[in-house]
């Protein structure tokens, strides 16, 4: 089957001239290039399908590369393919032919719809019309997932060899947790799955330029890090992962998807978080994991 993306990059990597720090911006969800025959494929409308997406983080972190940090960034929508997944975690009853053994069916995103391949999008809204072939899958996890992870780990092995560590930002956002009138739930999550695949000195930095901004953080409770921060996150390696979640209701109109009047505030609020995490030094993290050999 021909990709969907065949006239057109599903997703591009943005070098800056020189790379100055070892930190590497990954944005997997913030695609909003939503291919012809997807759309038709959808039983949604055209803004509908848009809730999974975490519209505009790739806006917010963009400058990254200006600071001297490469950014990955999908063009693929999350709708359509979430690299946030284990590869082949899909839900039999959305294809029309049997998924060999090897596939995850039974994980608990499966369940709940939010597999490799989504089966709903927020409101738990069904996405797809008919079933969709095993060649449909394939099409999407080896032509494009596999890419897009192969292209991160070149650019976290490329920063490791060249400073002797490398540190992986995550980029989300979330919808607004403040819903249901819970006053204390946070603007800002941070994941590191329990402090096992970063080390703190990274994300309590990033803690405290947010709260020192007047916003509310939460460490791993509701998001702890997903597959990319547990996968890529070694610290005995050398190699450190953070999820960054975003509240939505912080920069746009999580209904109409447009920016708010606070975009160019958080705009500048993620620019300022970048370039205090290239000034940090490292350094001495290489140092303790050389110890502990």
């Amino acid at each position: 089957m021909k990709s969907d993306y065949f006239d057109r990059p599903a997703f591009e990597t943005i070098r800056p001239r020189t790379q100055r720090a070892p930190f590497v911006f990954n944005s997997p969800h913030s695609g909003r290039d939503y291919p012809g025959r997807f759309i038709e494929q959808t039983r949604l409308d055209q803004l509908s399908i848009r809730q999974s997406e975490d519209a505009f983080v790739d806006e917010l972190f963009g400058r990254a590369p200006n600071f001297g940090a490469p950014m990955l960034r999908a063009h693929f929508p999350r709708a359509y393919l979430d690299v946030n997944r284990e590869p082949y975690e899909l839900d039999q009853s959305m294809f029309s032919d049997p998924l060999p053994d090897n596939f995850n069916t039974k994980s608990p995103r499966v369940a709940a719809g939010l597999g490799t391949i989504a089966k709903i999008v927020a409101e738990k809204k069904s996405i797809y019309r008919t079933k969709l072939s095993l060649a449909d899958a394939t099409m999407r996890i080896e032509g494009i997932y596999k890419p897009y992870h192969f292209a991160l780990q070149n650019l976290l092995s490329e920063t490791l060899a060249n400073f002797g560590i490398a540190v992986l930002i995550d980029c989300h956002s979330m919808p607004n947790l403040d819903k249901r009138g819970n006053a204390s739930a946070p603007d800002i999550v941070l994941g590191d799955r329990f402090g096992s695949t970063c080390h703190p000195m990274i994300a309590d930095l990033t803690d405290t330029l947010f709260t020192t901004a007047g916003l509310k953080v939460a460490r791993n409770r509701p998001y702890a890090g997903g597959f990319t921060t547990k996968t890529y996150g070694q610290p005995g390696n050398n190699v450190h992962a953070l999820q960054i979640e975003i509240g939505r209701h912080l920069y746009m109109n999580e209904t109409t998807l447009e920016k708010n009047a606070n975009f160019v505030h958080m705009q500048q609020l993620t620019e300022q978080l970048i370039s205090l995490l290239i000034r940090l030094d490292l350094r001495q993290l290489i140092d303790l994991q050389l110890a502990a050999e």
